[in-house]
């Protein structure tokens, strides 16, 4: 995913050529050693039993469990990994496509599509409206509501009726605490606001989620996210976003309950904001054509005014100012350096096409 990103982001190709055979070895180990079983999914499961039960991001003993609370025995599959490998397979096709590698690109397209495929089919859950946390190694679906479904709106694998539909649980009541997304909706049997991964708030995950809601055109609920995430910082010591925060319900007058042990500063906590003004933004690079593209941009009223300084693409940059009143949206270049071009495209079919970097 990285290198593909990293090619959209740049155009250095020649890069991706010399790193083209650690790219393939990588793509060869997620269907060889990352699938245990054969079943076309990746899975992980500890070799000792001092390793660590779980190994995707939520990486607590207890944060894969089944809708009674049992913990889910492996190997597991977790949901967004899944979406992970589509889209690397995606963008590695990409990449050897710019190559020359047509039959390889043609491959791995094929890969993705029918990982899609087995995967609606694997882990789409119609009894809680979402996509399951897992499987196990009985190949049980992990029937939990959890915000790891946004990670698959993120990178654009969802079926668009389901891709609404996890939308809209995410951002009802049970996850969205006004705080933000919670990592687990309440009721869940193991659902705790001050747990780890069971209930709190995790920034850089939000930011996955809103990146996703991009992805399917739900930009009032990306406000929304937006607007929590900054109100919550203003509680913050220097308005430093932790690694996470507790996910209790938001009361007037009242600011987040910290996590006692978070890590402050976290780097993908201070990516987070970042990564949604890209989103808001709908910024997105054409190396080849010099130009900045800013997709269907839209601004909650909390973002006042943004302003872009130095945003760069290879050896120009650029520095504009955007800002929104009502549906209307105005983009104004401050200064250039270098042969630059921004524009603004409003299309409501580019919006699966939004970039995840």
């Amino acid at each position: 995913m990285l290198a593909g990103l990293h090619a959209r982001r740049t155009g250095d190709y020649a890069l991706i050529d010399e790193l083209w055979p650690t790219i393939d070895r990588a793509l060869s180990w997620i269907d060889a050693q990352g699938d245990l079983d054969g079943d076309g999914f990746v899975e992980y499961a500890r070799a000792a039993a001092t390793g660590l039960a779980n190994q995707a991001w939520k990486d607590s003993h207890d944060s894969v469990f089944h809708a009674d609370g049992c913990l889910a025995e492996g190997p597991i599959a977790p949901v967004e990994v899944q979406a992970y490998v589509f889209a690397a397979k995606r963008l590695a096709a990409e990449c050897a496509l710019k190559l020359g590698f047509a039959e390889r690109a043609a491959a791995l397209q094929r890969q993705a599509e029918e990982l899609r495929l087995r995967f609606e089919a694997a882990f789409w859950c119609e009894e809680i409206g979402t996509y399951a946390l897992a499987l196990d190694g009985a190949k049980r679906q992990c029937k939990v509501r959890a915000s790891n479904a946004g990670h698959i709106l993120a990178m654009g694998m969802a079926d668009t009726e389901r891709a609404q539909l996890v939308a809209n649980g995410l951002m009802h009541t049970r996850f969205f605490s006004g705080w933000g997304v919670r990592t687990v909706a309440s009721g869940e049997a193991r659902y705790n606001p001050m747990s780890y991964h069971n209930g709190s708030i995790w920034p850089h995950d939000n930011a996955f989620i809103v990146q996703g809601l991009a992805k399917y055109g739900r930009r009032s609920a990306i406000h929304h996210i937006f607007d929590a995430l900054v109100r919550a910082t203003t509680y913050m010591p220097h308005r430093r976003i932790p690694e996470l925060y507790c996910g209790f319900r938001r009361r007037p007058g009242r600011g987040p309950t910290l996590y006692p042990a978070a890590c402050s500063p976290q780097a993908w906590a201070a990516g987070a904001p970042f990564s949604m003004l890209q989103t808001m933004l709908g910024i997105q690079f054409d190396p080849a054509a010099r130009r900045i593209v800013l997709v269907n941009p839209s601004l909650p009223p909390s973002a006042g005014r943004v302003i872009v300084h130095n945003l760069t693409l290879g050896e120009a940059s650029i520095d504009f100012a955007m800002s929104q009143e009502g549906n209307a949206v105005s983009v104004q270049v401050l200064r250039t350096r270098g042969d630059l071009q921004i524009s603004l495209l409003f299309d409501a079919s580019a919006e699966r096409q939004l970039d995840f970097a």
